[in-house]
């Protein structure tokens, strides 16, 4: 699963290995090496409302350094797959992150809070949260309009069994996992890119 984001990370850490760039270190766990997200484990997130019922096929980011990392480099997503952010967040931006991203935060109450739509590669400007949230979701730019997703939808999915990356059998309830760089909190630090990092969280 996710074969082909992996293979355009894969490929993309090899360039930047040949021609010697190094990255400017963010935080204690940007500046860490870079995951392979064959290691993140995964789950199913379902987001239910008006316009219908829509499943994707998620990493799930539920560590700091899974956070930070998130979907940093990664030069495409297909529409069906994405990221889950767990214990999050204050904001996202798009620090080191290639492609438009849809992010959606996800409420306490398990409701879509705000989409904000089509986050631009790059762009370092915070994205915040209407509220602290105890979840964000990363789908592919332009999904959310397309699948007709709107604030107030309810957001499920079945938390990873710990260690396997496997789903396990209870559903809809985010795993409680260390939270992110100060989630929830005032970005004292700078924000995680793209990902709650790859567009990252603060």
């Amino acid at each position: 699963m996710h074969r082909s984001a992996m293979t355009l990370l894969a490929a993309s850490l090899a360039t930047f290995a040949l021609c010697g760039v190094a990255l400017a270190p963010v935080s204690r766990a940007q500046s860490a090496s870079l995951q392979d997200l064959a290691t993140f484990p995964h789950t199913t997130v379902e987001i239910r409302g008006k316009s219908g019922t829509h499943r994707f096929d998620v990493w799930v980011a539920d560590t700091q350094d899974r956070q930070t990392q998130g979907l940093m480099f990664v030069r495409d997503l297909p529409a069906n797959e994405g990221m889950l952010f767990t214990n999050c967040c204050n904001g996202i931006w798009m620090k080191n992150t290639y492609i438009e991203l849809d992010i959606v935060f996800v409420g306490a109450d398990g409701r879509v809070s705000k989409i904000a739509e089509r986050a631009r590669p790059f762009d370092e400007t915070n994205i915040s949260a209407p509220q602290p949230v105890k979840a964000v979701v990363e789908l592919k730019g332009g999904e959310a309009a397309e699948l007709g997703l709107k604030v107030g939808d309810r957001v499920e999915w079945k938390s990873p069994q710990p260690e396997s990356g496997a789903p396990a059998a209870a559903p809809g309830q985010a795993p409680q996992t260390p939270p992110a760089t100060a989630p929830g909190q005032p970005p004292q630090s700078p924000p995680i890119a793209g990902g709650a990092t790859g567009a990252g969280t603060n």
